[in-house]
């Protein structure tokens, strides 16, 4: 094919009526479908599984045989795959991959009249391909699975919530006090000061509203004191803000996030402190103290490196001997000992992971990772590690440090780019542009390209977001209820852990990162949009209540530029996703997907029809469809 979207993928004609899908191209991913038998270990077989469609109307199989290719020490090797069963619609093929290296790639061969087809993780091509995208089985074990049971919510808390608690407490010096129904400033002097006086007692005493929506994880921004509202230029990592509450506060919400079920994960700057941290002080006050060496030195102003050269946040060094086991390094460390008693942290995400311990010819990056995992593993075995890396992270997450990453590049921004409004004066993400719209091929395909370099454990667990503290909006961004709708089935129905921001599901707007860091509208129903609370609580729900959504693989039905169709499976269900951003010409899809008596709409207003010649999808929209087929 000429299309530079892979073969495996089907367009939607510009007809009226329905347009039948003739035929679904091989298929394979990392689940349970296609790769049984968990987290192998190095030595282990592991019997991998295609699907291959035989085609309607043509000769029994199109493909004549299958065979895996896998890379063995740097070098490819060809073995030829065994047929297993067939039926009228399709054959599945195995073959067995031999886990020799940590992480051992591979990827199928099809032999078809005329040629020959690659299969990969973007899908399948009848041309070579580089080995980036061929699949990978990894020995390093995933993050748990309970990181993606529910959703996970983010906390800014100067902007959540304000106990009583929190009016008896003194305003510091740095801050600009602001009332709770104030605007954010979107930029300029005082949008880091900007002081609104959220406090860790205020998000305890609002749990009700997180059980409510089907919140899993509780993820909150720095608690450490700092000279700012965000507090990533922390003082001390030795205790929690008494501005928020101090240490007890942060037990106290602890016991009661557990008590409901709930984790609660904390959110550490591995690559920078404060240059008012205590460390640094004593660094930058005496060339002969411990802490010299912790910190990079420059003879130009201001005499050292900061982070994107902010002077206030001054740069951590791993090149030395002594600051791992203070930051990173056993149950003592900063890392460590937040996530024991009486905190009890069920891990961390961890602040510019990208840049920490990278700096001129260093990188110890991967090293860093490593060490944080390793403490993490030692404290909490069923801890959680993600990194904040907002471009492409493959690099980084071969599974063995990081556990998933923020997943700016392969969800949030070609999500934003189908949902955004042809006049949206949003900016886009650091670039000199406003936010674009593109087709549904435009997602589709970058989604693919970064999901398909990595390794399905990390795939499958990666935190999908519509906006983060860091960002715009996602009101702002689509621009109406109706495509936040959209764009929440998205999130709660694709590969990975759905993330949140606290206050999108009431329908809260900004333009940029700071603005967007809005005071929840608590008591205001005027800004609070009911809609589109009950929306994302019954998607939660949704999710909650399927396997094939919290664990299933992903296959691509269809692409059009205002609707994509895909399937979620397990062995035990099979889930179909029909999204649209307009009215588009629907589409028919092979009767044999549905294997059980009649579609099960889970969620939803789009039709389905099931009829003697397949699934007809009906081109309503904007609109949003979930099914149960199987």
């Amino acid at each position: 094919m000429s299309t530079s979207l892979p073969d495996d993928v089907a367009s939607a004609g510009s007809a009226t009526s329905p347009r039948e899908v003739v035929a679904l191209a091989a298929h394979h991913d990392g689940s349970e479908v296609y790769v049984p038998g968990g987290t192998p270990a190095l030595g282990d077989v592991v019997p991998v599984r295609v699907r291959v469609p035989r085609v309607p109307g043509g000769p029994a199989a199109q493909v004549r045989s299958v065979w895996l290719r896998t890379v063995r020490d740097g070098e490819p090797r060809l073995s030829q795959a065994r047929l297993e069963r067939e039926d009228e619609h399709e054959s599945w093929y195995v073959a067995d991959v031999l886990v020799h290296n940590p992480v051992t790639s591979y990827r199928f061969f099809l032999d078809v009249p005329g040629g020959y087809q690659w299969l990969n993780g973007r899908g399948v091509f009848d041309r070579d391909v580089p080995d980036a995208a061929d699949f990978r089985l990894t020995v390093h074990p995933p993050a748990p699975s309970w990181m993606g049971d529910g959703v996970v919510y983010q906390v800014f808390p100067d902007r959540f919530a304000r106990s009583a608690e929190a009016d008896e407490r003194p305003v510091p010096d740095w801050a600009q006090p602001a009332d709770w129904d104030d605007e954010p400033l979107a930029g300029g002097p005082g949008v880091g000061t900007q002081y609104y006086g959220g406090d860790l007692r205020g998000i305890e005493e609002h749990l009700d509203h997180l059980q409510a929506l089907g919140v899993g994880t509780v993820y909150l921004t720095p608690v450490f004191p700092g000279r700012s509202n965000h507090r990533y230029d922390a003082s001390t990592f030795d205790h929690v803000d008494p501005l928020l509450g101090g240490d007890e506060a942060y037990a106290s919400l602890s016991r009661a996030v557990h008590a409901r079920g709930m984790r609660l994960l904390g959110d550490l700057t591995t690559n920078h402190t404060g240059a008012g941290h205590e460390w640094f002080e004593r660094a930058h006050a005496d060339a002969s103290s411990a802490e010299r060496d912790w910190f990079y030195w420059t003879p130009g102003e201001p005499g050292y490196v900061g982070w994107l050269e902010h002077a206030s946040l001054p740069k951590l060094n791993y090149g030395s001997p002594t600051l791992g086991a203070r930051m990173i390094d056993g149950p003592g460390s900063v890392v460590g000992r937040y996530l024991g008693e009486p905190f009890s942290l069920d891990g961390w995400r961890i602040d510019v992971a990208n840049m920490t311990g990278r700096y001129a010819d260093e990188d110890r990056t991967l090293e860093i990772a490593r060490r944080i995992r390793a403490t993490m593993t030692e404290v909490n075995p069923d801890s959680v590690l993600v990194s904040e890396h907002f471009h492409d992270a493959s690099l980084d997450l071969a599974g063995d440090g990081w556990h998933a990453n923020m997943n700016y590049s392969a969800f949030t921004r070609p999500v934003w780019t189908w949902l955004a409004p042809h006049d949206s004066t949003v900016p886009f993400l650091g670039l000199p542009v406003t936010t674009p719209r593109r087709g549904g091929r435009s997602m589709v395909e970058t989604m693919r390209d970064f999901d398909a370099v990595l390794p399905w454990s990390v795939t499958s667990r990666q935190w999908n977001m519509l906006g983060s503290h860091d960002t715009p909006r996602l009101r702002s961004i689509v621009g109406s209820a109706e495509m936040v709708e959209v764009a929440a089935t998205l999130l709660l129905t694709y590969p990975g852990t759905p993330v949140m921001f606290a206050g999108d599901e009431v329908g809260l707007t900004g333009t940029n990162g700071e603005h967007a860091r809005v005071p929840m509208p608590w008591g205001r129903s005027e800004r609070w949009d009911s809609d589109t609370f009950e929306a994302y609580r019954r998607l939660v729900a949704m999710r909650r209540a399927s396997r094939a959504l919290r664990e299933g693989g992903l296959r691509w039905l269809l692409v059009d530029d205002d609707a994509v169709a895909y399937l979620r499976e397990t062995t035990d269900e099979r889930v179909l996703v029909v999204v649209a951003r307009d009215a588009w010409a629907g589409a028919r899809l092979p009767r044999h997907l549905l294997t059980g008596a009649e579609p099960e709409r889970l969620y939803g207003e789009l039709g389905l029809e099931a009829t003697a010649d397949g699934l007809d999808v009906a081109g309503d929209g904007p609109g949003v469809g979930v099914w149960r087929i199987g």
